[in-house]
């Protein structure tokens, strides 16, 4: 997903918007026939990293769709429900994933996402509409769009977001029943608390992120770092522990659809790139706030480490994000306009025949 989503959204960039998410969907559903027809582990993780590189596509394009389909003054709020289909993956589809796979075996979730993936192929050609690529649009205007550091500073506080709250969300579980004495048959409930709180919090980012950005985030990342802080005394007893979780969802989660609505209203005119660099942001926060956990656990700290590192990576979350409240968010920006057909054909019949174009 880090390297692959950048890779394959400038590999479909000449392709039009509505096909990439088909194609996407339809390599996403190929690859996990491939995986529950298999014998051969090396086969299921070479579809598994196929079927990535497709998520990588569909998030990069989807992310673009999304905000110019909802127009300039709701575009967070778009992100937001696009990111709330993610959480609900992790609220509804892990637990339900898990459940059908100790009744059906591990290939029956295999072939319950290669369905569904392939029912979202059909619903996306239906009812996404048909757009006409830029003639402007290139690789070297995507690159082009990396230079502005304001970008950076939105992908920065994805990284170190995301980063502090799955450092600690990954070893969550040890924290729950050695630290705060919850039963192992008890953790999926504050699992799924965590995945209501990290609703919410998309919910909340997408609602107030448009009117106030900075303030949102800062307020958002400053909880995150607080929450994460008393943690460590509060992971001692069931209750606080499970209302600690819960609040680092939702003030963590709250910072997300803003950040990934401002890198793409930066990109101006070419997101396709910066809306993949979003994921692969997060996918980095994932990878390095869990390695750098992972080691702070087995250290002299034990269990008290990932939320300790989570806490570092949610306040460093406060200087991209003070700096690009310094530097604005709004000027110089535009808004992707993509154009569909049916735009192009009303804007032809609105033009008298002798007109000249």
């Amino acid at each position: 997903m880090i390297i692959g989503g950048p890779t394959m959204a400038m590999a479909t960039l000449r392709l039009p918007q509505r096909r990439t998410l088909v194609l996407a969907l339809a390599v996403f559903a190929l690859g996990h026939v491939v995986a529950a027809l298999s014998t051969s582990f090396t086969l299921v993780l070479t579809a598994r990293v196929v079927t990535a590189l497709a998520t990588g596509a569909f998030w990069a394009v989807g992310f673009v769709i999304a905000t110019t389909a909802a127009g300039p003054g709701n575009s967070t709020k778009a992100v937001g429900v696009m990111m709330g289909g993610l959480t609900l993956a992790n609220v509804v589809g892990v637990p339900v994933g898990s459940l059908a796979g100790h009744v059906t075996g591990w290939r029956g979730p295999f072939w319950a996402l290669a369905a569904l993936a392939a029912l979202a192929a059909v619903f996306v050609g239906r009812f996404v509409p048909r757009t006409e690529q830029s003639a402007t649009v290139s690789v070297r205007a995507e690159a082009a769009a990396l230079r502005q550091g304001r970008l950076w500073l939105a992908l920065a506080a994805a990284v170190l977001i995301m980063g502090g709250v799955l450092a600690t969300y990954t070893y969550i579980t040890p924290l729950l029943t050695e630290r705060a004495g919850i039963p192992a048959g008890a953790v999926s409930l504050v699992l799924i608390a965590f995945g209501l709180g990290a609703l919410g919090g998309t919910a909340i980012g997408g609602s107030l992120g448009e009117r106030r950005p900075m303030a949102t985030t800062l307020v958002a990342a400053t909880a995150t770092a607080l929450v994460l802080l008393l943690l460590v005394p509060l992971s001692t007893g069931p209750v606080t522990a499970a209302a600690s979780i819960f609040v680092m969802a939702l003030a963590g989660f709250t910072v997300n659809p803003v950040v990934t609505s401002l890198a793409v209203r930066f990109a101006g005119d070419a997101p396709t790139l910066t809306s993949a660099l979003t994921t692969s942001a997060y996918n980095t926060g994932i990878a390095a706030g869990s390695a750098i956990a992972g080691r702070a656990m087995d250290s002299s700290l034990g269990l008290t480490g990932p939320p300790l590192v989570g806490a570092v990576f949610a306040a460093l979350t406060l200087l991209p994000l003070t700096a690009l409240a310094l530097t604005g968010t709004r000027r110089h920006t535009r808004i992707v306009a993509q154009r569909t057909v049916t735009d192009r054909a009303h804007d032809d019949a609105a033009v008298p025949a002798s007109s000249p174009r």
